[in-house]
């Protein structure tokens, strides 16, 4: 049985790590209420421009733009996968890196070959070590996204689907639900097709001012652009969510601990009491 000193040396090293671990959920609670409302003010302009660039794919246009082209075979699929920068965060970027493991095994069984472009710290290292081809990446991201720093090395995708050396585009990250409740998703990018959103299968047709390739190459760009803010607002808000619980869970557990070790310490104590007092009392018997 350890010593009273050992014990209370670990009680003391738990008490400290406790104290860390319930900063750590304070934080996170007050960075994930601002991550939730940027991610919900996203939403709506990113859902209504999905809609009008979904049925501008069944529109009857002049003019084609190439990320409306759907290609006939698919050998090389771009895959851009959001993670967060840092850990302590529960499953979250595990969830999201099995599922994506999970796609690419899908993707290579067809035999189509995948570049990654990877937003933030935990995904470009796991495709560093899983030997995946990065294209790009960007890291550092910070508690708030911005589009400058996500486009560049986007581009390199997007540029690569128009060239014809990817076929199609995904955009891998994990949707915030609730608190307790997040959803790694792997979503079609491009080619953008009415059914990847559920809309009517229609012909559609527009009247464009001042020319067709203009309006839709503009829309087109800024569609991709509030897709990846999208994603990135999504996976920053699902982050600190996650930290938050889990930062409470460990908090939960150290509290947990050291009411063990505090029993096992005074089990111990009354032992030592109980032997010094039996040593004393069959000394005196002796005598």
């Amino acid at each position: 049985m350890p010593s009273g000193k050992e014990i209370r040396n670990k009680i003391k090293s738990v008490e400290n790590t406790r104290k860390i671990t319930k900063a750590m959920e304070m934080v996170a609670a007050s960075k994930m209420r601002k991550a939730q409302d940027r991610m919900r003010a996203a939403r709506p302009y990113g859902d209504k421009i999905r809609r009008v660039a979904a049925n501008l794919s069944h529109a009857i246009a002049e003019y084609k733009h190439p990320f409306l082209t759907k290609r006939e075979s698919v050998k090389n699929v771009g895959l851009i996968l959001v993670t967060s920068d840092k850990g302590l965060c529960g499953g979250l970027n595990a969830n999201v890196l099995r599922l994506a493991v999970s796609r690419m095994k899908e993707w290579e069984a067809q035999g189509a070959n995948l570049q990654v472009t990877a937003i933030g710290n935990k995904g470009f290292g796991f495709m560093q070590r899983a030997g995946g081809k990065i294209a790009s990446h960007v890291t550092g991201l910070g508690d708030t996204p911005h589009l400058e720093k996500l486009i560049g090395p986007v581009k390199v995708q997007l540029d690569a689907f128009v060239k014809g050396e990817i076929d199609q585009l995904y955009i891998g990250y994990t949707r915030f639900i609730n608190t307790m409740k997040q959803e790694p998703v792997i979503e079609q990018l491009l080619p953008l097709s009415g059914d990847a959103v559920g809309s009517a299968q229609t012909n559609w047709d527009y009247v464009y001012e001042p020319e067709a390739k203009e309006v839709v190459d503009d829309l087109l760009i800024r569609y991709v652009e509030a897709l990846i803010y999208q994603a990135v607002a999504e996976n920053m808000a699902s982050e600190q969510s996650a930290r938050m619980v889990a930062m409470k869970s460990a908090s939960d557990n150290a509290k947990n601990v050291i009411g063990e070790l505090k029993l096992v310490y005074n089990k111990t104590r009354q032992a030592a009491i109980t032997k010094e007092l039996s040593e004393i009392v069959g000394g005196a018997a002796a005598v």
